[in-house]
Parts: structure tokens; C-alpha cells; sequence
């Protein structure tokens, strides 16, 4: 008999909605990586969750940069090179190569919940 585990990806919680802190970043730990939360509340997403580690010098700080919009996208500006990544997709606007994951966040209720 083949008994396989069922491995859907889901809405799962990830920190209280208190935790964040509106047009700005917080950091919480998933399964061991850090996540970076972008609370902006007058965007129809609302919360966005990126990676927090900075791919050119493998700082963990993300979640310090500085929100802002170019090339009319929203994006974080690393506080170290200050190269920019658009929050919905993680992709680097300066260098391509460089990408961040991205998941799917939102608030639901008195929580942030992540898909994965």
C-alpha cells in the first residue's frame, strides 16, 4: 500500500496583526527564514511578505529598507546597496539576476497569514 503525505499549500498564520507596523517592516521567522512584512494599509494587498535576506551581501535586512515606488511599481530599497525589489514579485529592477522570494500574505482578522 502507497500512503502518500498531502502536501496542499495553504493559508497558514504567521504573526499578529498588532505585530505590524503600518508604511513599514517587520520580521518574522517561517520554518527557520526570515520573512519580511510590509504593512500598507491603503493598498489593496496590505500586507506583503518578501524575503529578508539581502542576496548581494547575505545580510538579513530587508526588512529595514525603504518602502517606496519606481518605474511605477512598489518596492523595497535594501539599506545596504539600495538596489530595489518589487514587492509583488521579488525581482531586482536593477540587477535581473538577483530575485527574493515572495509569498502570498494577508490579514484575516487579528492575524497575517502566509501561503505556502
Amino acid at each position: 500500500m502507497n500512503t502518500a503525505l498531502n502536501l496542499e499549500a495553504s493559508w497558514q498564520p504567521l504573526c499578529n496583526a498588532a505585530d505590524l507596523v503600518a508604511g513599514s517592516g517587520v520580521v518574522a521567522l517561517l520554518d527557520g527564514q526570515q520573512v519580511a512584512l510590509f504593512y500598507l494599509p491603503q493598498t489593496e494587498q496590505q500586507v506583503f511578505a518578501i524575503g529578508n535576506c539581502d542576496p548581494k551581501s547575505g545580510a538579513n535586512v530587508i526588512g529595514r529598507g525603504i518602502l517606496g515606488h519606481l518605474q511605477g511599481e512598489l518596492v523595497i530599497a535594501s539599506p545596504l546597496y539600495k538596489q530595489h525589489y518589487r514587492l509583488r514579485d521579488g525581482s531586482c529592477l536593477e540587477y535581473p539576476d538577483q530575485q527574493l522570494p515572495v509569498w502570498p500574505a494577508r490579514l484575516n482578522g487579528e492575524q497575517v497569514e502566509i501561503f505556502r
